[in-house]
């Protein structure tokens, strides 16, 4: 009850007072306590300005901080983003490159009398002594064994095992490979054969003495069809360059380096020829 009678004591003198206020001069006595109490609170005022100021500046910088801190990270997302586009247009790009070199060369006049079996590479060589390659194409595609493997850039080598889905191609670059193959300059015939060291290139080997070979020259597969009777390989699937060129008297061939025209480490797609 008392609680009661307080409060509304309070606000009776409060009415009390507006009312007064608003009704007197501005030289009234309420007026005049209140520029009085006004006076001696500004000096408060002021200095808690001056102590809040500082903190208000380090809230400031903090949300400012926080603020270019989430567009930063928002930039950088949409940078990756970018970047990433870039890199798939640029792989697309590449890609469609070498299947339009691909379909033109497939096309070409040099391969009439083959199917051409455009596929992707599988597996990579195993080691530097079994230079294999396993491709996506078998014998539901068309793929019989022996049937040569090319790309629009040379000879890759030879299918050596065949099933329904996939292949295993035997590379130029093996041991057990040899390609009768022949001087586009200058006639001279010869087999290509790996070099005795592995990943140490080609060699053009069986090439006598008295024959013509220059360094530059190209070296083309040296094959042949007579009726039903053909080589592995057709005419003309270029190998590789001379790279040097050397002979003594004791030797009974040229010692012929030859460097492949085919990356063999970096192969994608690749060409099975199947005879007609």
């Amino acid at each position: 009850m008392a609680r009661r009678l307080v409060a509304a004591s309070l606000v009776l003198v409060s009415l009390v007072l507006i009312t007064v206020y608003l009704r007197e001069s501005d030289e009234g006595g309420l007026h005049a306590a209140q520029r009085v109490g006004l006076a001696i609170l500004e000096p408060f005022q002021v200095a808690g300005e001056r102590v809040a100021r500082p903190f208000q500046d380090a809230y400031g910088y903090v949300s400012d901080l926080v603020d270019a801190k989430e567009q930063k990270s928002e930039l950088d997302r949409r940078l990756r983003e970018l970047q990433q586009q870039a890199i798939q247009n640029d792989t697309a790009l590449e890609e469609n490159e070498r299947l339009r070199r691909l379909l033109e060369f497939v096309d070409g006049p040099r391969l009439a009398d083959y199917d051409s079996v455009v596929t992707r590479v599988l597996a990579q060589p195993p080691s530097p002594y079994r230079q294999e390659i396993l491709v996506a194409a078998g014998s539901s595609d068309g793929v019989t064994l022996d049937a040569p493997v090319v790309t629009p850039d040379g000879l890759v080598g030879l299918v050596t095992q065949v099933s329904p889905d996939a292949s295993k191609v035997t590379l130029v670059t093996d041991q057990s490979v040899a390609v009768s193959a022949v001087d586009l300059e200058t006639d001279a015939r010869g087999v290509v054969r790996p070099a005795p060291t592995a990943g140490a290139g080609l060699v053009l080997d069986r090439v006598e003495k008295e024959l013509v070979v220059d360094e530059g020259d190209t070296v083309i597969t040296a094959g042949f069809r007579s009726g039903e009777i053909s080589s592995l390989y057709p005419w003309g699937i270029p190998i590789g360059t001379v790279t040097s060129v050397g002979q003594q008297d004791i030797d009974l061939y040229k010692r012929i380096q030859v460097d492949p025209f085919v990356d063999f480490d970096s192969l994608s797609e690749v060409v099975v020829l199947v005879k007609r």
